[in-house]
């Protein structure tokens, strides 16, 4: 699964990569994020008016309600940040935003895990003829208005679609990789029928991919520096 993955890819290059105008760029001063937990802000290419593309702050994870086991009273939603390719049609959870919601969710790498005490963690990311390159994920998103942390709030939330995993991730994740799209791809996932999204969903080429680093306890991108994940 992917719960961890990171973008450090300015807003001018992601506005270049993502075909965003200047005046749709919503993100403000974007900071880079070394580490993408379910719960935190990141950026999302979105349609507006189901035309025109935007860059805009989102959280990690659709909000599923919880209610507590000893009194029955809502509790701290929980976030659920993958959604399976197999459960998009199926799922009323994921099945609106599926055929009306699709989003690019802009990445410069993401990371999964092997064993445990300690477990290790690997970073993955995508090659082109200049080296290492931002992508996208293929994602959904919807909003959020309800309660939340005590507070009424308002919020667009995304998760990440993923498959089966391709030769390179199988060593690590053995079940499920993200789906990350390829940049030809972009347009068809944000505008197409469900039936052309639904084609898109396949596992990423190995080769055009690569272990960027791996560690113990290595929960950020920022290499060699370990960040907790959040409550």
């Amino acid at each position: 699964m992917c719960n961890l993955y990171s973008n450090t890819t300015v807003p001018e290059a992601m506005r270049n990569v993502f075909q965003v105008q200047r005046r749709f760029d919503f993100l403000g001063n974007s900071e880079p994020l070394f580490s993408i937990f379910p719960g935190h802000a990141a950026p999302i290419v979105r349609l507006a008016d189901g035309e025109r593309r935007e860059l805009a702050p989102s959280r990690f994870g659709f909000l599923l309600p919880q209610l507590s086991k000893r009194t029955g009273k809502p509790i701290l939603p929980k976030s659920v940040a993958n959604a399976r390719m197999e459960k998009l049609q199926t799922s009323t959870f994921w099945r609106q935003s599926f055929q009306q919601r699709r989003c690019l969710v802009p990445a410069s790498a993401f990371c999964e895990t092997k064993g445990r005490r300690p477990a290790v963690h690997y970073w993955f990311g995508v090659t082109g003829d200049a080296g290492l390159e931002p992508f996208a994920f293929a994602g959904l998103w919807r909003k959020f208005s309800g309660r939340y942390r005590d507070e009424q709030s308002s919020f667009a939330t995304h998760a990440i679609v993923t498959t089966t995993p391709n030769t390179l991730v199988r060593e690590v994740h053995p079940a499920r990789m993200p789906v990350i799209l390829d940049a030809s791809d972009h347009e068809a996932w944000l505008t197409g029928t469900p039936e052309e999204a639904s084609a898109l969903l396949r596992p990423f080429p190995a080769e055009r991919m690569r272990v960027i680093a791996s560690g113990a306890g290595m929960t950020s991108a920022d290499f060699g520096r370990e960040v907790p994940a959040p409550d």
